[in-house]
């Protein structure tokens, strides 16, 4: 899958939080439902996105996520980063999280997600599903989750 095809939109990156969703404009993107999902914690996400498809049409992403773990300080007292995966649901039908994957707690995180993707994004239901959490539950997704 190509970028000419897709866009990325990350925003509210100056108070060290980011929110990615997906959209074949930027001005599409920003109104779908993953334009509105942030994590509490700070964190970031990575560049690297691997699409899954069923032919040549993409459905879904995974993407790692790092998320600030304040409760946890290094030696020199800054958080500690701890990885997750999200996988996000592509059209048709709008673009959201769909499943998380502590990538820490499950040492087979890449396939999980995978999985999670090829079984549920192309039948979630944004809004009305919940966003699954996909093996061992782990720091990264009881920080993310946690409201």
């Amino acid at each position: 899958m190509s970028g000419q095809d897709w866009s990325r939109r990350a925003d509210a990156e100056d108070d060290l939080r980011e929110i990615v969703s997906i959209g074949r404009t930027r001005k599409q993107a920003a109104k779908e439902p993953a334009a509105n999902v942030w994590f509490a914690p700070f964190n970031s996400s990575e560049t690297t996105v691997e699409w899954r498809a069923a032919g040549a049409k993409p459905f879904a992403i995974i993407q790692r996520w790092h998320i600030a773990d304040s409760g946890d300080p290094d030696k020199q007292g800054r958080p500690r980063t701890m990885s997750m995966l999200v996988v996000t649901r592509l059209p048709p039908g709008p673009v959201c999280h769909v499943a998380y994957v502590d990538a820490i707690a499950n040492p087979t995180a890449n396939e999980l997600a995978r999985k999670a993707a090829d079984d549920f994004a192309r039948g979630f239901t944004c809004g009305k599903d919940q966003v699954k959490v996909i093996g061992a539950p782990g720091r990264a997704v009881e920080l993310a989750t946690a409201r």
